[in-house]
């Protein structure tokens, strides 16, 4: 499979792109679960996950980044996402059960949550986070491709596709328009008044 090379500074530069994605996803759905607004949830979390997978893709093309150290650096507890989970179930409500092919070539349904899933990519962006601002980008790197490929970027395409049914549904699942019923009466009464005029 062909990957992508780039050079130092262009790593550089690379680093801080997936970073400020990164931070900025982590930031918008922390705001959209505190915002608790039913309304706006579904097409803005749509909008965040759809460009957290572009940075995952970028990730998974690149050639793999490989850690400096064997294990992985301590960098304190787990981000803490259980009021983020449950803020997002508390809005998505009916909508947040959903169902998925995990593996399309093992094909096999699983049942799960959007606010379980959106809540295990957060957890795995924030730990490569946190590893990037202690100035370990190596590792930052190996982490958010790794969790990328092994979790996160998978689950963050099935939440895009649940997302994308939701709007699909709402915009339609609308109740049949009447204006064409409405047309073919009024047609169907002036052609009565033509056939009873006098000839």
């Amino acid at each position: 499979m062909a990957t992508t090379t780039v050079t130092t500074s262009e790593g550089e530069d690379f680093s801080t792109q997936i970073a400020d994605s990164v931070e900025s996803f982590l930031i918008a759905v922390r705001a959209i679960a505190a915002e608790g607004n039913a309304g706006s949830a579904v097409p803005l979390l749509l909008l965040e996950v759809s460009q957290v997978l572009l940075t995952g893709a970028r990730l998974g093309a690149h050639q793999d980044f490989e850690p400096r150290e064997e294990y992985q650096p301590d960098v304190g507890e787990e981000a803490d996402v259980d009021e983020l989970r449950m803020g997002l179930a508390g809005i998505l409500d009916s909508v947040d059960t959903y169902s998925f092919v995990f593996d399309p070539y093992e094909p096999e349904i699983v049942i799960s949550q959007i606010s379980d899933d959106v809540s295990s990519i957060v957890a795995d962006l924030e730990n490569g986070l946190r590893h990037f601002r202690r100035g370990d980008v190596d590792e930052a790197l190996w982490w958010w491709q790794f969790s990328y490929v092994n979790n996160w970027g998978n689950l963050a395409g099935a939440v895009l596709n649940a997302l994308l049914m939701v709007v699909a549904h709402d915009r339609l699942d609308a109740e049949p328009f009447t204006g064409e019923d409405e047309d073919v009466a009024a047609a169907n009464e002036m052609l009565e008044g033509e056939a009873e005029l006098p000839r």
